[in-house]
């Protein structure tokens, strides 16, 4: 059965995303696994350091994790889902099989009841964005009705849902646009049900030169800063080309110093440095620091339980139309390859889904 892989190995000028044929495993791997139809797969950046952290002899990792479809079979063991059910899921970070294949055996643990009003693609490419941002407002900052957020690339898959979370649960949002077509999406964004109300505050244009965010932020919070942030990605150091060309992402210095005390930063930056000064600002405030890595799920089964259920919540909230996610035009299969290129250099915006 033909999947799409990624070569760990490859030097530069090789290929790296290949599709390889592999046998189709006839019997299930255990008694927990259910046998799936796929129906649409949801492509999303590797993490390459850390696959080469966990798995250092991994020659081929599988591409396409998020995962919808109809099982077709279950072990005899399987409680949870019956044949002709429909699922949706994340595969684990040690998976065999691609989830750009037809039909690939998954443990029961790893998906949750497909809502019948979600349509298969909206339902592969927001589980793991949904994932991501219930684990750093909820489980990481705490979010709670009535405190400020920041939304960093508020118009990014990630940054839509984190804003209709945010807004969902009482919170007063401001987020960051990186071009005018973000702006402009970010502020007609309205609840699906309810009050017509925008669900961004305020929307702070990054990629004007002049724009100083942390100003801005104490000026929509009169002066007591930001409660949380969540950010994707920030200028550690500056440089000439940081000088030359402005990023639109902020200066970390800019985030600390629009926090409130006891806020909270919510940071996607793998190499985050503070030096003594910084720590001693946010020592000052009494904030706190968090680091957001999503797979931090699959790598542990020590709260299985809270983690499925919050796939449970990510798919309800988007069949009542609390989550509306940024997904692009879906692709058919022969295209994944390309498309996976694009999506492994970050050129596109929109949640990239694959139907099968």
């Amino acid at each position: 059965m033909k999947g799409l892989y990624y070569q760990v190995a490859a030097v530069q000028d090789e290929e790296k995303f290949i599709f390889q044929e592999k046998d189709p495993i006839s019997s299930p791997p255990s008694d927990y696994h259910v046998k799936l139809q796929v129906k649409a797969c949801a492509l999303s950046p590797i993490d390459t350091k850390l696959i080469s952290r966990l798995y250092p002899e991994r020659e081929f990792v599988a591409v396409g994790r998020e995962i919808a479809g109809v099982i077709l079979e279950v072990g005899s063991k399987v409680s949870f889902f019956h044949p002709d059910d429909e699922a949706v899921g994340i595969l684990p970070l040690d998976a065999e099989e691609s989830g750009l294949s037809e039909v690939i055996w998954v443990h029961e643990h790893h998906l949750v009841h497909k809502p019948e009003k979600v349509s298969w693609m909206e339902a592969a490419g927001t589980v793991r964005d949904g994932l991501c941002v219930y684990t750093a407002l909820h489980s990481l900052a705490h979010l709670t009705p009535g405190t400020s957020v920041l939304v960093l690339d508020g118009a990014s898959p990630i940054g839509a849902l984190a804003v209709q979370l945010s807004h969902h649960r009482g919170s007063t949002v401001i987020a960051t646009a990186n071009s005018d077509e973000d702006k402009q999406y970010l502020e007609k964004l309205r609840p699906a049900v309810g009050v017509r109300q925008p669900l961004v505050a305020r929307v702070i244009d990054m990629s004007k030169s002049n724009t100083d965010l942390a100003v801005k932020c104490l000026e929509e919070t009169g002066g007591l800063g930001v409660d949380i942030v969540v950010d994707a990605g920030v200028i550690l150091y500056n440089t000439e080309d940081h000088v030359i060309k402005p990023k639109p992402q902020p200066h970390k210095h800019d985030l600390i110093t629009l926090l409130s005390v006891g806020g909270h930063w919510v940071t996607r930056e793998h190499s985050l440095q503070l030096d003594p000064p910084d720590s001693n600002y946010l020592f000052l405030k009494g904030a706190s620091l968090s680091f957001l890595n999503d797979e931090v799920w699959n790598m542990s089964n020590a709260q299985q339980g809270k983690y499925l259920h919050i796939l449970k919540d990510v798919m309800e909230k988007l069949s009542c139309g609390i989550f509306r996610p940024q997904l692009d035009e879906p692709v058919p299969l022969y295209e994944a390859k390309v498309l996976m290129e694009m999506v492994q250099r970050n050129e596109v915006r929109r949640r990239q889904v694959v139907h099968l």
